[in-house]
């Protein structure tokens, strides 16, 4: 039977927070909507758990917004300024580039850990969680975060 995550090796988990593999509908961005989630979040409970705060706006948020040309305390102001969903989507709208090249930024989502020194994180992440066996299936970063929150079995 493969392992499962040592209950609170992370941290707190939040099964509340889309997979990193959910599109933004409006731009197809993957992990936007998480990014816009974990705002939310924020915004209804004052602050992410602690397992989350250290890569808030940060990690991959950051590396989403890089790609984007935004700064990542623009989107989170976005969402917090909006008091709908739609008003947040016509935030974004406005503050994210035309083109926000989908694609180019889905593939290295994707891709995320597959490096040399990304498995070595990786291994290094599930050895943690009491998981090192789970290393040959969880291969990305994005694998990862879904594994954690219990949507890879």
């Amino acid at each position: 039977m493969p392992s499962k995550p040592i209950p609170g090796s992370t941290g707190e988990v939040l099964t509340c927070l889309p997979s990193p593999y959910v599109a933004h509908g409006p731009t197809g961005l993957l992990y936007l909507p998480r990014f816009l989630a974990k705002c939310r979040y924020v915004k209804e409970h004052g602050a992410l758990p602690p397992s989350y705060a250290k890569n808030f706006k940060r990690g991959i948020d950051r590396f989403l917004c890089l790609h984007l040309g935004i700064d990542p305390a623009a989107v989170e102001a976005v969402v917090l300024g909006s008091a709908s969903d739609a008003e947040t989507e016509a935030g974004l709208a406005r503050l994210l580039p035309a083109d926000p090249r989908a694609a180019k930024w889905n593939r290295e989502l994707v891709q995320k850990g597959m490096t040399p020194a990304g498995r070595e994180f990786l291994a290094e992440a599930l050895a943690a969680m009491g998981c090192a066996d789970r290393a040959d299936e969880i291969r990305s970063v994005p694998d990862l975060i879904d594994f954690d929150e219990g949507r890879i079995e």
